[in-house]
């Protein structure tokens, strides 16, 4: 240590290295021009900002993207999302996304002079209170192009939904990510069409984060695939078109000449084969439809579905369902009464009610709880299930599955269509495919036997779960076949051995009596081949009580049991 006077006292060695140190990496001061200097507060790079949303948020009503779009009858796309979302709650991810070009200032100083943002728009809202994570497309630049828009803004909002377990909503309207073959021009070289997104979307799907889609307009390639991979689906009859290629490509491959939009894939087509799940009239009516399948979910596959208040009594007795099935059997009646009657006052929303029509399917609550619906339509068909039925059933039963939502089944079904028709279109296939996707899934299941259960649909359906959660109507019959044809087919040796017409009809008479007195559901109640047989009006009353205890004492085992992988559903 060495000394000093008293005006320079002595430094320690620690001390005198910091001092050196620290005049070796202290910056040194520089004199700066005016023209130089930038605000402290960073106001210029914040005007940047601000006049790059302004433009954003504006739109240019003299280009021609914006006025056909409005000639279309379609919303500009930022209508669109704060008609969608809850008033207040939009918050945008990528404001500024897009291109720019820029005027070289004084110095360092540059300013934006022309602005092209991409062409999807993105971000957080709220939805009834819940909040989601959200794209919608704007067809108005580049028509939805891929070359109008980034493709990590879109896989960055598809990882968000990932990670923050929210659900997700598409407003689709253009090709939405598929290219354009100006693309190659721009670019200088041709590519081999990526996918990036599936892989998420997949993940998505099956761990029950909510993917919801509306086509808004003409959905296109990718665009068009992105919304059919959603767990629900809906189409503006007024606006909204859905193919692989437009017209024009058509025409060149097919020779399918002066198409439109809607000739070729509008709401007539697309709403009817199952590809949408649901039509409405129009933009409004789909974000309507949009928060309503909402609020039956749950963020994800982890939590339970949400339950509401509800003000429609559990016990509330229906004595309408007493009368509602025909004593005459012949006679049909309709099942979606059965459906409004039981559930509480409002909350029936259906899927998919202009396809596979031979099945009736979707959501509702009994005392706020959420409860999947199945139904076969005795209005179709008489109710025997065909191949789009069977479709139908076996989405909504892994869609139910993936969201652990309980499942409330009216069994009334007398088998697979027959025909050829129905060979045709490979019934059988199908219907095996139901029959596995039912002893697949794990989801709570409760049966009410409202009239006919025959053949292989009908023991699925009621023999899926063990032991059986079901009861039974008076109306109920049941067995291997019908009676009408089953007669014929067990005693066509006896008939045919009758030569007098009118005494094989009285022989055929008798038989059909003397079955239908021993089909009798008491006799079968007598031997235990059915579990109970209830008074239709209590119907809901009992299947209040059963909801609950799924709800209080199932559903929560269920989700340490998804979270341990013992059980793993699958929607995709």
């Amino acid at each position: 240590m060495t000394g000093g006077n008293g005006d320079n006292p002595p430094k320690t060695a620690p001390a005198a290295r910091l001092s050196q140190v620290a005049g070796h990496v202290a910056p040194k001061r520089r004199r700066s021009s005016k023209k130089d200097k930038l605000p402290a507060d960073y106001s210029d790079i914040l005007g940047q900002l601000d006049a790059l949303r302004t433009i954003a948020n504006t739109p240019d009503t003299k280009t021609k993207g914006y006025i056909r779009q409005k000639q279309a009858g379609k919303l500009w796309v930022r209508e669109r999302v704060l008609q969608l979302l809850d008033a207040g709650s939009f918050h945008e991810v990528g404001s500024v996304s897009g291109t720019v070009q820029w005027k070289k200032l004084e110095g360092t100083r540059e300013e934006p002079v022309s602005y092209i943002p991409s062409n999807n728009v993105q971000g957080f809202g709220m939805l009834r209170g819940r909040k989601v994570v959200f794209t919608a497309d704007d067809f108005s630049i580049r028509a939805g192009h891929a070359d109008g828009a980034l493709m990590e803004k879109t896989l960055y909002m598809e990882r968000l939904a990932i990670a923050l377990r929210l659900p997700i909503v598409k407003l689709v309207d253009g090709s939405s990510g598929g290219g354009s073959v100006t693309t190659i021009m721009k670019e200088g070289f041709s590519y081999i069409p990526p996918m990036p997104s599936f892989k998420m979307v997949t993940e998505q799907l099956n761990l029950g984060i909510p993917n919801l889609g509306a086509v808004l307009g003409p959905a296109i390639g990718l665009g068009a695939a992105r919304v059919v991979a959603c767990h629900f689906s809906v189409m503006a009859a007024d606006v909204g078109a859905l193919f692989n290629a437009g017209p024009k490509v058509v025409a060149g491959a097919t020779f399918e000449e002066g198409l439109s939009f809607r000739d070729l894939g509008g709401p007539g087509m697309h709403c009817t084969n199952g590809t949408i799940d649901n039509l409405a009239a129009n933009e409004l009516e789909c974000f309507e439809q949009l928060r309503d399948v909402l609020s039956y979910l749950p963020n994800s596959g982890r939590s339970l579905p949400p339950v509401l208040p509800s003000e429609d009594p559990a016990d509330r007795l229906c004595e309408e369902l007493r009368t509602i099935i025909p004593r005459r059997k012949a006679r049909m009646y309709d099942p979606r009464k059965i459906i409004t009657t039981v559930v509480d006052s409002g909350s029936w929303f259906e899927i998919g009610a202009l396809w596979g029509t031979t099945a009736i399917v979707g959501l509702a609550r009994i005392s706020g709880r959420s409860v999947g619906i199945i139904s076969p339509n005795c209005e179709v068909n008489a109710g025997a299930l065909d191949a789009a039925g069977s479709q139908k059933i076996t989405r909504h039963l892994k869609f139910c599955d993936v969201f652990n939502i309980p499942i409330l089944q009216f069994v009334d079904v007398p088998g697979y269509a027959i025909g050829t028709i129905a060979e045709r279109t490979a019934t059988m296939r199908h219907g095996v495919a139901l029959a596995t996707t039912y002893f697949s899934t794990t989801t709570p299941v409760f049966s009410v036997v409202t009239r006919r259960v025959y053949g292989v649909a009908g023991g699925i359906m009621l023999d899926c779960r063990e032991p059986r959660m079901r009861v039974a109507w008076p109306s109920g019959e049941w067995g291997s076949l019908p009676l009408d044809g089953g007669i014929e087919v067990g005693h066509a040796a006896e008939l045919k051995a009758i030569k007098d017409k009118e005494e094989r009809e009285a022989r055929y008479k008798e038989l059909e009596e003397e079955y239908t007195r021993l089909m009798n559901p008491v006799r079968t109640a007598n031997a235990f081949g059915v579990e109970e047989i209830i008074d239709p009006a209590a119907t809901r009353q009992i299947v209040a009580e059963w909801l609950k205890h799924v709800y209080e004492e199932l559903l929560p085992t269920r989700l340490l049991d998804r979270a341990n992988g013992k059980i793993h559903p699958i929607f995709y």
